[in-house]
């Protein structure tokens, strides 16, 4: 007996060690944490509870039958945030680079499976060389199986990859599946074919950072949510995160205690909104004294500025905004921000959380870049992921909302539950002025006779009330009571059931 408690002792010594002291002084000079440091901060203090710490690869070509390191370069099982479960697997570089191999991904599979099983999130720790060149086709079929899982897991349980390291070729696929990505600014990047390929292929001189760094994904290709400075921030902004969604499908998201009052009102918004129809203002003031204690986690902050999204709170609850923001291109829906928004409405409807809509756009973007590069269809997923949406919708316009964007950001026609316009909304299918232009043409030589149309027009439909006279607009409510009034809206949604017709899944435009 006491042969046997030595001998686990060394191997789970050996399997802590991963690559060894040297490879972990390495990866700290690097400014990164070793897997199991990862986990450490992360977790809840002495939660963690490991699976696997024994397995080891079964490769014996290319000398790797001398080659074996307990745990085979990842670190798998389950603990708490905050006291409520989540499964993890952190892929530890310091054993062969952390590359995949079969028994590497039949770790991985093993905690998502359980996951999907007893309805709890998965947080992936990504610090991989990618597949096991060794192990040729098995480690490519070890890709497969976690990327199936990916997939079967969408929309059950919440899926978050944090890149803390190298992450490329067929590997970026399974952060994809996700539903979030965070990235370590100059330690960690994604691309499918690295910065050597790209030069014999396309002559392209890039270096690994600008290729797929974190600021290259989080500023101009929208594939990462937000980026962080070290290892530190990265973890604890996640255990932060956990707070806002649910453990999965089957639950609503924690409710904690709130003492911010719903009925507090903010007479500041009142003025909000300028008089001059053309200028702009930032609608995350309008976020920040909304929501509980001006709590609120913006995601994709700096990608696709012109739409806003994130998590805040009401009376307690957690909840999904979405907001057109004046201050970027007016406002207007373009390709990256009619995405951007698309997947986070579904997010929140997969996973329960009410979404709250504020509105100010004058339309989509025009011009023939954004029609070449398919705006209708990419414009149509906004659309379709609001349209498809049960969970509680409530809507505020605060000044425009025209043409096609009025119907696609939750308007009443696509089933939003309750909808408030503030005093200063305008809802018409145009602007004024094109909207005279075209009523009129015949007297468009004629600058007085036109200014007198705009005026008419104005007057018919510079305001919320012809929506308002058929219903489209549950009331038109003062700026300054904007929080009581959601909150009101939304505690009398909390029980609300609708469901769409029996399919398979719908095609959404993709």
């Amino acid at each position: 007996m006491h042969e046997i408690i030595r001998q686990l002792e060394e191997k789970r010594e050996k399997a802590r060690l991963g690559g060894g002291q040297k490879r972990i002084a390495s990866q700290h000079t690097k400014g990164k944490l070793t897997a199991r440091e990862r986990i450490d901060l992360l977790l809840d203090d002495g939660s963690f509870e490991e699976w696997d710490m024994f397995k080891e690869h079964r490769c014996t070509d290319f000398g790797m039958a001398s080659e074996k390191v307990p745990g085979d370069g990842v670190v798998i099982g389950y603990g708490t945030i905050n006291g409520r479960l989540v499964f993890v697997f952190s892929q530890d570089f310091t054993v062969l680079g952390g590359s995949l191999s079969e028994t590497h991904a039949e770790k991985i599979c093993k905690v998502m499976d359980q996951a999907m099983k007893v309805g709890a999130p998965v947080i992936g720790l990504n610090d991989s060389g990618g597949a096991r060149i060794q192990e040729g086709v098995a480690s490519l079929g070890g890709y497969a199986d976690v990327f199936q899982r990916n997939v079967m897991a969408s929309g059950v349980v919440p899926q978050i990859s944090l890149i803390m390291g190298p992450c490329a070729g067929g590997a970026v696929y399974s952060p994809a599946m996700t539903d979030f990505i965070f990235m370590v600014k100059d330690s960690s990047y994604m691309f499918v074919t690295g910065p050597e390929v790209v030069k014999t292929v396309t002559h392209e001189d890039v270096t690994a950072e600008e290729l797929g760094g974190a600021v290259t994904h989080t500023t101009k290709s929208g594939v990462a949510d937000l980026a962080f400075e070290n290892d530190v921030e990265a973890l604890m902004v996640i255990r932060r995160m956990m707070g806002f969604i649910p453990a999965s499908n089957r639950e609503k998201p924690p409710v904690v205690p709130c003492q911010d009052p719903a009925e507090r009102l903010d007479m500041s918004l009142d003025t909000l909104v300028p008089d001059n129809p053309n200028q702009p203002y930032d609608m995350k003031e309008l976020i920040t004294k909304m929501v509980d204690d001006g709590d609120f986690f913006e995601l994709q902050p700096d990608y696709a500025k012109n739409i806003v999204i994130g998590f805040g709170r009401m009376e307690g609850a957690p909840v999904g905004i979405v907001a057109n923001q004046p201050l970027v291109l007016a406002g207007c829906l373009d390709i990256k921000s009619s995405i951007k928004a698309a997947r986070f409405v579904r997010f929140c409807d997969a996973f329960n959380i009410p979404v709250v809509t504020l509105v100010d756009v004058p339309g989509f973007m025009p011009g023939t870049a954004q029609e070449y590069s398919g705006i209708i269809k990419h414009g149509a997923k906004l659309l379709y992921a609001y349209a498809e949406c049960t969970v509680p919708k409530v809507t505020i316009i605060t000044r425009k909302a025209y043409g096609g964007a009025y119907d696609v950001m939750s308007s009443k026609h696509l089933r939003g539950d309750v909808n408030f316009a503030w005093p200063t909304a305008e809802i018409a299918v145009m602007g004024p002025k094109g909207a005279v232009e075209i009523i009129f043409r015949e007297e468009k030589n004629n600058p007085e006779k036109i200014a007198e149309r705009e005026a008419e027009y104005k007057a018919k439909f510079a305001n919320p009330f012809v929506a308002g006279a058929r219903g489209f607009i549950d009331d038109v409510i003062m700026p300054h009571e904007t929080r009581k009034r959601v909150c009101r809206s939304l505690a009398m949604l909390k029980d609300k059931e609708l469901e769409n017709p029996w399919r398979k899944h719908g095609n959404i435009p993709l």
